[in-house]
Protein backbone atom coordinates (compact mmCIF):
# COMPACT_ATOMS: atom_id res chain seq x y z
CA UNK A 1 0.00 0.00 0.00
CA UNK A 2 1.19 3.48 -0.78
CA UNK A 3 0.53 6.83 0.86
CA UNK A 4 -1.97 9.31 -0.57
CA UNK A 5 0.87 11.85 -0.76
CA UNK A 6 2.43 9.76 -3.54
CA UNK A 7 -0.59 10.15 -5.84
CA UNK A 8 -1.19 12.65 -8.63
CA UNK A 9 -4.19 14.84 -9.40
CA UNK A 10 -6.14 12.18 -11.30
CA UNK A 11 -5.67 9.53 -8.61
CA UNK A 12 -6.58 11.93 -5.82
CA UNK A 13 -9.69 13.10 -7.65
CA UNK A 14 -10.87 9.54 -8.31
CA UNK A 15 -10.08 8.52 -4.73
CA UNK A 16 -12.18 11.35 -3.36
CA UNK A 17 -15.18 10.39 -5.49
CA UNK A 18 -15.18 6.61 -5.12
CA UNK A 19 -13.98 4.82 -1.95
CA UNK A 20 -13.58 1.50 -3.78
CA UNK A 21 -11.40 3.12 -6.41
CA UNK A 22 -9.47 4.76 -3.59
CA UNK A 23 -8.64 1.36 -2.12
CA UNK A 24 -7.67 -0.01 -5.52
CA UNK A 25 -5.44 2.97 -6.24
CA UNK A 26 -3.65 2.61 -2.90
CA UNK A 27 -3.13 -1.08 -3.66
CA UNK A 28 -1.79 -0.62 -7.19
CA UNK A 29 -0.04 2.72 -6.85
CA UNK A 30 0.14 5.64 -9.29
CA UNK A 31 -1.30 5.10 -12.74
CA UNK A 32 1.13 3.93 -15.40
CA UNK A 33 -1.17 4.96 -18.22
CA UNK A 34 1.03 6.31 -21.01
CA UNK A 35 0.31 7.34 -24.58
CA UNK A 36 2.63 6.83 -27.55
CA UNK A 37 3.11 10.47 -28.47
CA UNK A 38 5.20 9.61 -31.55
CA UNK A 39 2.52 7.54 -33.28
CA UNK A 40 0.28 9.09 -35.94
CA UNK A 41 -3.47 8.37 -36.06
CA UNK A 42 -2.86 6.46 -39.31
CA UNK A 43 -0.30 4.18 -37.67
CA UNK A 44 -2.45 3.78 -34.56
CA UNK A 45 -5.40 2.63 -36.68
CA UNK A 46 -3.24 0.07 -38.51
CA UNK A 47 -2.16 -1.31 -35.13
CA UNK A 48 -5.76 -1.35 -33.88
CA UNK A 49 -7.03 -3.30 -36.89
CA UNK A 50 -4.21 -5.84 -36.58
CA UNK A 51 -5.12 -6.41 -32.92
CA UNK A 52 -8.83 -7.00 -33.54
CA UNK A 53 -9.89 -10.47 -32.35
CA UNK A 54 -6.37 -11.88 -32.04
CA UNK A 55 -3.86 -12.23 -29.20
CA UNK A 56 -1.41 -9.37 -28.78
CA UNK A 57 1.60 -11.51 -29.72
CA UNK A 58 -0.10 -12.67 -32.91
CA UNK A 59 -0.97 -9.08 -33.85
CA UNK A 60 2.62 -7.99 -33.27
CA UNK A 61 3.88 -10.78 -35.52
CA UNK A 62 1.48 -9.71 -38.27
CA UNK A 63 2.57 -6.08 -37.98
CA UNK A 64 6.25 -7.01 -37.94
CA UNK A 65 5.82 -8.95 -41.19
CA UNK A 66 3.74 -6.17 -42.74
CA UNK A 67 6.16 -3.39 -41.85
CA UNK A 68 9.09 -5.50 -43.09
CA UNK A 69 7.61 -5.28 -46.59
CA UNK A 70 8.47 -1.56 -46.55
CA UNK A 71 12.08 -1.51 -45.30
CA UNK A 72 12.70 2.10 -46.33
CA UNK A 73 9.96 3.40 -44.03
CA UNK A 74 9.25 3.00 -40.31
CA UNK A 75 5.55 2.77 -41.18
CA UNK A 76 4.12 1.69 -44.57
CA UNK A 77 3.20 4.91 -46.42
CA UNK A 78 -0.50 4.98 -47.33
CA UNK A 79 0.14 5.14 -51.06
CA UNK A 80 2.60 2.24 -50.88
CA UNK A 81 0.18 0.13 -48.86
CA UNK A 82 -2.49 0.70 -51.50
CA UNK A 83 -0.16 -0.23 -54.37
CA UNK A 84 1.45 -3.29 -52.80
CA UNK A 85 0.28 -6.65 -54.22
CA UNK A 86 -2.54 -8.18 -52.22
CA UNK A 87 -1.02 -11.70 -52.01
CA UNK A 88 2.08 -10.33 -50.29
CA UNK A 89 -0.04 -8.40 -47.78
CA UNK A 90 -2.27 -11.40 -47.12
CA UNK A 91 0.90 -13.44 -46.61
CA UNK A 92 1.62 -11.38 -43.50
CA UNK A 93 -1.33 -13.07 -41.83
CA UNK A 94 -3.98 -10.48 -42.62
CA UNK A 95 -7.51 -11.69 -43.24
CA UNK A 96 -9.38 -10.30 -46.23
CA UNK A 97 -11.46 -8.13 -43.89
CA UNK A 98 -8.44 -6.71 -42.07
CA UNK A 99 -6.63 -5.99 -45.32
CA UNK A 100 -9.70 -4.20 -46.67
CA UNK A 101 -9.88 -2.15 -43.48
CA UNK A 102 -6.21 -1.21 -43.63
CA UNK A 103 -6.48 -0.18 -47.26
CA UNK A 104 -9.51 1.95 -46.46
CA UNK A 105 -7.55 3.59 -43.64
CA UNK A 106 -4.71 4.29 -46.08
CA UNK A 107 -7.12 5.67 -48.69
CA UNK A 108 -8.90 7.88 -46.16
CA UNK A 109 -5.54 9.11 -44.86
CA UNK A 110 -4.64 10.31 -48.35
CA UNK A 111 -8.11 11.88 -48.64
CA UNK A 112 -7.64 13.72 -45.34
CA UNK A 113 -10.40 11.92 -43.47
CA UNK A 114 -7.80 10.41 -41.14
CA UNK A 115 -6.05 13.51 -39.81
CA UNK A 116 -2.38 13.89 -39.12
CA UNK A 117 -1.37 14.21 -35.49
CA UNK A 118 -1.30 18.01 -35.49
CA UNK A 119 -4.81 18.24 -36.93
CA UNK A 120 -6.09 15.51 -34.60
CA UNK A 121 -4.99 17.46 -31.54
CA UNK A 122 -7.27 20.32 -32.57
CA UNK A 123 -10.36 18.10 -32.87
CA UNK A 124 -12.67 17.16 -30.02
CA UNK A 125 -13.18 13.61 -28.78
CA UNK A 126 -16.67 13.14 -30.23
CA UNK A 127 -15.69 14.88 -33.45
CA UNK A 128 -12.86 12.38 -33.96
CA UNK A 129 -15.10 9.45 -33.07
CA UNK A 130 -17.73 10.56 -35.59
CA UNK A 131 -15.10 11.14 -38.26
CA UNK A 132 -13.11 7.93 -37.86
CA UNK A 133 -15.98 5.51 -37.36
CA UNK A 134 -16.84 6.12 -41.02
CA UNK A 135 -13.81 3.99 -41.87
CA UNK A 136 -14.20 0.33 -42.71
CA UNK A 137 -13.56 -1.90 -39.70
CA UNK A 138 -13.25 1.01 -37.27
CA UNK A 139 -15.78 1.26 -34.47
CA UNK A 140 -16.13 3.54 -31.48
CA UNK A 141 -13.96 1.35 -29.24
CA UNK A 142 -11.09 1.48 -31.74
CA UNK A 143 -11.20 5.27 -31.83
CA UNK A 144 -11.39 5.42 -28.04
CA UNK A 145 -8.17 3.39 -27.84
CA UNK A 146 -6.57 5.88 -30.23
CA UNK A 147 -7.79 8.78 -28.09
CA UNK A 148 -6.34 7.24 -24.92
CA UNK A 149 -3.13 5.60 -26.10
CA UNK A 150 -2.10 7.84 -29.02
CA UNK A 151 -3.60 11.28 -28.39
CA UNK A 152 -3.38 11.15 -24.56
CA UNK A 153 -6.96 12.30 -24.04
CA UNK A 154 -7.67 12.25 -20.27
CA UNK A 155 -11.44 11.84 -20.15
CA UNK A 156 -12.33 8.73 -22.20
CA UNK A 157 -14.33 5.86 -20.68
CA UNK A 158 -14.64 2.95 -23.14
CA UNK A 159 -17.97 1.65 -21.88
CA UNK A 160 -18.12 -1.20 -24.44
CA UNK A 161 -14.78 -2.61 -23.30
CA UNK A 162 -15.15 -6.02 -21.60
CA UNK A 163 -12.18 -5.44 -19.28
CA UNK A 164 -13.46 -2.08 -18.08
CA UNK A 165 -16.93 -3.47 -17.31
CA UNK A 166 -15.48 -6.62 -15.72
CA UNK A 167 -13.15 -4.52 -13.61
CA UNK A 168 -16.07 -2.49 -12.34
CA UNK A 169 -18.01 -5.67 -11.57
CA UNK A 170 -15.13 -7.06 -9.53
CA UNK A 171 -14.41 -3.74 -7.82
CA UNK A 172 -18.00 -3.46 -6.62
CA UNK A 173 -18.58 -7.16 -5.95
CA UNK A 174 -21.43 -7.41 -8.44
CA UNK A 175 -22.83 -10.59 -9.96
CA UNK A 176 -23.17 -9.04 -13.42
CA UNK A 177 -21.26 -6.44 -15.38
CA UNK A 178 -22.98 -3.08 -15.75
CA UNK A 179 -24.52 -2.41 -19.13
CA UNK A 180 -22.60 0.12 -21.24
CA UNK A 181 -25.19 2.88 -20.78
CA UNK A 182 -25.27 2.21 -17.05
CA UNK A 183 -21.48 2.43 -16.81
CA UNK A 184 -21.51 5.67 -18.81
CA UNK A 185 -23.84 7.19 -16.20
CA UNK A 186 -21.79 5.81 -13.32
CA UNK A 187 -18.59 7.14 -14.85
CA UNK A 188 -19.79 10.72 -15.10
CA UNK A 189 -18.57 11.30 -11.55
CA UNK A 190 -15.02 10.37 -12.59
CA UNK A 191 -14.75 13.16 -15.17
CA UNK A 192 -12.35 14.72 -16.17
CA UNK A 193 -10.14 11.70 -15.42
CA UNK A 194 -12.13 8.85 -16.93
CA UNK A 195 -9.16 7.53 -18.92
CA UNK A 196 -7.28 6.98 -15.67
CA UNK A 197 -10.38 5.36 -14.15
CA UNK A 198 -10.50 2.98 -17.13
CA UNK A 199 -6.83 2.09 -16.59
CA UNK A 200 -7.54 1.14 -12.96
CA UNK A 201 -10.61 -0.87 -13.96
CA UNK A 202 -8.48 -2.81 -16.47
CA UNK A 203 -6.08 -3.57 -13.63
CA UNK A 204 -8.98 -4.60 -11.37
CA UNK A 205 -10.17 -7.07 -14.00
CA UNK A 206 -6.70 -8.65 -13.95
CA UNK A 207 -5.87 -8.81 -10.25
CA UNK A 208 -9.15 -9.03 -8.36
CA UNK A 209 -10.86 -12.40 -7.77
Amino acid sequence: MIEASELGEAELSLSARDPDLHGLILRIGPSRLAANLERSPYEALLHAVAHQQVHGKAAKAILDRLFALFPDHPVPPPEALLQHPEPALRGCGLSAAKLAAMRDIARKTLDGVVPDRVTATSLGDEELIARLTTLRGVGRWTVEMLLIFTLDRPDILPIDDFGVREGYRKLKGLELQPKPKELAKIGEVWSPFRSTAAWYLWRASEIMP
